[in-house]
């Protein structure tokens, strides 16, 4: 008898990195909406937060379940600690909780050929984790621009598309969402500043700073994007590819892994 079955691969489950957070005298494990929403409707994925416990979680485990990660942005920075860098106030808020699953995370996902998209602090821990280190405070930069957000009650507007990032040829990104400048919203105060063995630049903003990387001969794929391309995925063509593309990988992943399970007698 010969005979296979393979289930609808309607929604694949991504894990989806989580901040450590205080509200109502309780500590939340937690990440802003806009990704979510980015990832069901984009991606076309279903996401799955993963709690920031660190050594405590079975990160291999996750990695046969699921056919994605995503590791999201964040009010918090990186600890320094772990790239060998200054560590004062001035430089923080700090996720030491993010920081010990988000890492490991994104070097399993890489070895186990599972889909990776980085977005903002995500891009960051991406270099950090590869062995890269941050520049703190680019604003301070001579000749840099001021990445960071502008002053606003309006969240629109704190996020809106108002910066030129110029996309290498010949990368990952490129086959997305083309070569040559495209506009984004970067808001931030750290970026790369040693790129990472393994990394690749995928894009780069006027004043030079990394905006987006790959990873060099990924076997899946590995982006991690500086700016909020989740924010307006539902208008902005640019964010919209970025997040189908990571979905038609994690789709490609799933099928893939069901092709495996395939009997034969």
């Amino acid at each position: 008898m010969t005979y296979s079955h393979i289930e609808k691969i309607d929604q694949p489950l991504i894990a989806v990195s989580t901040d450590v957070c205080q509200l109502y005298n309780y500590l939340w494990h937690a990440t802003p909406q806009q990704y979510l929403e980015a990832a069901i409707t984009a991606a076309g994925v279903f996401p799955v937060l993963i709690p920031s416990f660190g050594y405590r979680l079975n990160l291999d485990q996750l990695l046969t379940t699921v056919d994605g990660v995503m590791i999201t942005g964040s009010g918090s920075n990186v600890h320094p600690s772990l790239y060998g860098g200054d560590t004062n106030e001035a430089n923080g808020p700090y996720d030491l909780a993010r920081d010990s699953t988000t890492l490991p995370l994104i070097r399993k996902a890489i070895d186990h050929r599972v889909p990776l998209l980085a977005v903002c602090r995500g891009i960051q821990e991406m270099n950090v984790a590869l062995g890269g280190t941050l520049a703190t405070e680019i604003q301070d930069r001579p000749g840099s621009l001021d990445h960071r957000a502008p002053e606003s009650d309006s969240r629109d507007e704190q996020f809106a598309i108002r910066q030129n990032v110029t996309i290498e040829p010949g990368g990952c990104l490129a086959g997305v969402v083309g070569t040559g400048e495209i506009r984004v919203n970067s808001l931030h105060r750290q970026a790369v500043d040693r790129l990472g063995p393994g990394l690749q630049v995928e894009g780069v903003a006027e004043d030079g700073t990394v905006e987006a990387v790959s990873v060099r001969n990924a076997r899946a794929f590995a982006v991690g994007v500086q700016w909020h391309a989740e924010y307006w995925v539902k208008s902005d063509t640019v964010s919209e590819r970025i997040f189908r593309a990571f979905g038609d990988a994690v789709r490609a992943h799933a099928a893939a892994k069901a092709g495996v399970g395939l009997l034969t007698s």
